[in-house]
């Protein structure tokens, strides 16, 4: 099982590069979204969503793991600033490192301005309902942006399978291709 992790902050092409990913793989796309969009309606931004957000992802990651797939993509925003996303990080990992599966970690990176436009593609609106509401989106992009560290510092992670891209001038397809090539996928 290979499991390959994109993150980045909001906007930056995650959910676009591992929907491009899973095209030219034999990997399965499980974007973050997919749990947020299930239960958003139900629940708003609350705790309680946010609960069964994480149970629902641990419940997937660990049948992913135990099943004969050949791997999984997830997306994921990642707070460098915040050690429960650090934790939250490494718990995953081990599921999947404790069923003698591969970890890859892809993080992407983009100047602001290119993911505020990006904020607003038909592709992401399309996938994502909670983003809807654009004016809102943008100010929860800028607001997240400016009370967290959304990208790693130099040598933060010192993963072996790890690449960090910036795809600001960068098509999906092009990270997508430049992600399989180095991971052999």
């Amino acid at each position: 099982m290979k499991f390959v992790m994109i993150f980045g902050p909001q906007a930056v092409g995650k959910m676009t590069v591992g929907h491009e990913l899973e095209r030219i793989t034999d990997l399965n796309l499980f974007h973050n979204h997919m749990t947020i969009e299930l239960l958003a309606p139900y629940f708003g931004f609350n705790h309680e969503m946010w609960r069964l957000v994480n149970k629902f992802r641990e419940d997937v990651f660990e049948a992913a793991a135990a099943s004969d797939m050949y791997g999984m993509i997830f997306t994921y925003v990642w707070g460098f600033d915040l050690q429960s996303d650090w934790d939250y990080v490494d718990k995953v990992c081990k599921i999947f490192e404790n069923n003698g599966g591969e970890v890859y970690f892809v993080e992407l990176e983009a100047d602001l301005e290119e993911r505020i436009e990006r904020n607003k593609t038909p592709h992401r609106l399309e996938h994502k309902p909670t983003k809807r509401d654009v004016t809102r989106s943008e100010q929860e992009l800028i607001r997240t942006a400016e009370q967290h560290r959304l990208n790693s510092l130099d040598g933060e992670i010192t993963r072996e399978n790890y690449i960090r891209i910036n795809n600001t001038r960068l098509a999906a397809c092009e990270v997508a291709n430049m992600i399989k090539t180095n991971f052999n996928l």
